[in-house]
């Protein structure tokens, strides 16, 4: 059986009677992601979602009474998990630049773990309300200010050249971010494979280091 338990078996109905009310909320942002991502977030219904699901209609109202505080679930779920990602790594050992490696590849995995959350996030914040637009845009101001904090770190241990962090972290985000548009589980490189080829492409640049 899969985690949604859909269909309506002895074992799948037992699980479903066994969930907590937050493993149940949590089950039902799970699948409406999943959902968006393959039906499409304007296209999904709410009927669609308690089918997916497998609840009535009426009880998935229980639990969110509109897609769209589903919509901003899966918003505060991605965006706190990065932050919190970046806090528990500013206090490691690991040196400026390798925490922004351990970044991009932090943004990679979240293509093969929360696949439908990524495009959530990245397509459809305009369609939040407008108090949870403002409260996810200024956890995303916060995020990218943690990530060129860390640029800044290697600019101070000279290991990066003195740069503008801000351009630096959004050419960073604009290889990792949008990579959901092509990335492919099944494809030959993992996500943390393509997310060290991003760093060396910013670390290195893409010119040969041989001389005339």
């Amino acid at each position: 059986m899969d985690r949604t338990g859909i269909g309506g078996t002895v074992d799948g109905r037992a699980a479903r009677r066994n969930m907590s009310g937050e493993e149940r909320r949590q089950q039902i942002v799970d699948v409406a992601a999943e959902l968006f991502d393959r039906a499409g977030y304007a296209q999904a219904t709410m009927g669609d979602i308690a089918a997916a699901v497998g609840l009535a209609k009426p009880t998935l109202y229980h639990y969110f009474p509109s897609k769209d505080e589903i919509l901003v679930s899966i918003h505060e779920e991605f965006v706190n998990l990065v932050i919190s990602q970046q806090e528990r790594r500013a206090t490691s050992d690991l040196a400026p630049e390798q925490r922004l490696l351990e970044t991009m590849v932090d943004i990679m995995e979240l293509m093969r773990t929360h696949r439908g959350h990524v495009r959530a996030f990245f397509e459809h914040h305009r369609d939040l309300p407008p108090d949870a637009l403002r409260s996810i845009l200024g956890k995303r101001r916060q995020y990218q200010r943690m990530v060129e904090s860390t640029i800044q770190s290697a600019i101070d241990a000279g290991t990066f050249r003195p740069v503008d962090t801000r351009l630096a972290s959004l050419a960073v985000f604009g290889m990792c971010n949008w990579a959901y548009q092509w990335f492919d589980a099944s494809g030959p490189l993992s996500p943390r494979e393509i997310a060290i080829q991003f760093w060396g492409f910013v670390t290195h640049g893409l010119m040969s280091r041989r001389s005339d």
